[in-house]
């Protein structure tokens, strides 16, 4: 680690690099959660509900949940919800 007088530049651009490895930062950066979530970076969102349907447990279980098919408002997203 660079630690003179003149280590500001090389010290600056290794954070600057490392940075990249912080998801959090990553995330807020990219804009991903705006890109990719249906829910647009929201924690909650609107729906109709278009159909019910049953999805299986992962293993050991072997229950059948019971789940809907709900399209979003906001944009128009299917989404399976709970």
């Amino acid at each position: 680690m660079p630690r003179g007088l003149n280590a500001a530049r090389k010290l600056r651009m290794n954070r600057k690099d490392q940075k990249w490895a912080d998801l959090g930062y990553k995330k807020r950066a990219l804009g991903t959660a705006f890109k990719s979530s249906p829910f647009g970076g929201s924690s909650h969102a609107k729906g109709i509900v278009l159909e019910k349907v049953g999805v299986e447990a992962k293993q050991p279980n072997s229950a059948i949940r019971k789940c809907v098919r709900v399209q979003l408002i906001k944009n128009g997203k299917k989404v399976t919800a709970f």
